[in-house]
């Protein structure tokens, strides 16, 4: 009925970028991961069921509340996707400076860049770095 867009089309056919899928897994972790924790401490002072979410969420939001608690989680999600995304995009970076030092060939290097399973983005990224030593 619908046709799948480029994304899914990827992750049926297992291409998905891998920093793409450590974003999504780590923008949805953490604020499960401090959900979790707020749940927790909620029970440990006696709260269970509904009244255990209620209290958690009022927790996080501080003064504003419950509602403050749900943007505080969706904004922990968005934060936690950025620092992701900018670590991977440093850590392939740095890689390949240190294929770099190493020794191997430009060519080489480049080569090593078209197996990676990431972004086209990141991939032009990486190849500009090559090019600019």
């Amino acid at each position: 009925m619908f046709g799948k867009n480029k994304e899914q089309e990827q992750i049926t056919k297992g291409t998905l970028p891998l920093e793409k899928v450590a974003a999504t897994l780590a923008g949805q972790g953490v604020p499960t991961l401090v959900f979790i924790s707020a749940i927790g401490t909620a029970n440990a002072a006696g709260a269970y069921g509904a009244a255990a979410i209620t209290m958690a969420l009022s927790m996080l939001g501080g003064p504003v509340g419950m509602i403050g608690g749900v943007s505080f989680l969706l904004m922990s999600s968005k934060i936690a996707s950025a620092v992701t995304k900018y670590g991977f995009d440093a850590l392939f970076t740095q890689v390949v400076k240190n294929l770099y030092k190493n020794g191997e060939s430009k060519k080489s290097i480049l080569a090593k860049i078209e197996d990676y399973p990431i972004s086209k983005d990141l991939k032009r990224k990486l190849k500009e770095e090559i090019k600019r030593r």
